[in-house]
């Protein structure tokens, strides 16, 4: 869980770029608060939503005060939301996913003192969703764990032949509980590890070659078909950008340049943000993040 609030009301729009997990946005804010929209949606949507695992080319904009991001790794995602939790890389409002209880949820978390307290309601709300579901197989949830621990560089083969399964009864499973399928997963897993390494000030060469790319211009067809952007716009995103003081030790360390000015309103900006805070890339004004 990440908790954001902004001290100056100052309209936002940023990238949020795919990541290997389900997402939860709540809005906790006063007034009109988050929009939303993304690829293959009519129109914009309004106020709390749910990524599904790859959504494509997503924009988060609005005057956002506050609000809760849970972050839900695919198997417990199916725990707490239902057979529907990978979403097919669809976006829906809070409400849908949900059910009749959202807006209580939703007035729980807004009524909470501080962040340690709306954690705990979360942790809770969600701990109570998962108590009379059944689990994922076990075979789905080792593909899921393998996948993430080789950063997506796994043949699907070889994973159905460790769970003793078919390669199509593995894809046919997963893609039925986790609601993506295996091999479009490891696609996932390794973009994520890719986009990290940009944020992170490698070249795109190089990320291609760490990332296990063919070569340069697979890694942009790859960043392109996951959000839309280019390597350098992802690189940048001031949602990515944020993640590893939102998600600390999630992402890889940041490059430090002895020639980066302390004024400039880029990199240098992020890397001497203190700790609990983050700059988003001159879009907005400095945003706590918890």
């Amino acid at each position: 869980m990440a908790g954001f609030s902004q001290h100056v009301s100052a309209f936002v729009d940023m990238a949020m770029v795919a990541h290997p997990s389900v997402t939860l946005l709540i809005d906790l804010s006063d007034g009109d608060g988050i929009l939303h929209s993304a690829r293959d949606r009519h129109g914009p949507g309004h106020g709390s939503f749910v990524v599904g695992l790859a959504p494509g080319d997503l924009r988060v904009a609005g005057r956002v005060g506050v609000c809760l991001q849970i972050r839900l790794e695919p198997a417990v995602a199916a725990a707490v939301l239902g057979p529907s939790a990978g979403l097919g890389g669809r976006v829906e409002s809070f409400e849908d996913v949900w059910g009749r209880d959202a807006e209580r949820v939703q007035d729980r978390l807004r009524a909470a003192g501080s962040w340690d307290e709306r954690f705990a309601v979360a942790a809770d709300i969600l701990r109570r969703r998962t108590a009379d579901r059944r689990p994922v197989d076990p075979e789905v949830a080792h593909t899921w764990r393998t996948t993430l621990a080789g950063r997506g560089r796994v043949r699907v083969d070889g994973l159905a032949e460790e769970v003793g399964w078919s390669r199509k009864r593995l894809s046919a499973r997963f893609h039925a509980q986790l609601g993506i399928t295996p091999k479009r997963a490891a696609r996932l897993v390794r973009f994520d590890h890719a986009a990290h390494l940009l944020a992170a000030g490698l070249a795109p060469a190089s990320v291609a070659f760490e990332s296990g790319y063919v070569d340069q211009s697979h890694l942009h067809r790859e960043v392109k078909a996951f959000t839309g952007l280019t390597p350098t716009a992802v690189a940048g995103a001031p949602w990515l950008a944020i993640d590893d003081v939102a998600w600390p030790g999630s992402s890889p360390a940041r490059p430090v340049s002895s020639t980066a000015s302390a004024g400039s309103a880029g990199s240098a900006s992020r890397r001497m943000a203190r700790p609990g805070r983050a700059w988003n890339r001159g879009r907005t004004a400095w945003t706590d993040a918890h």
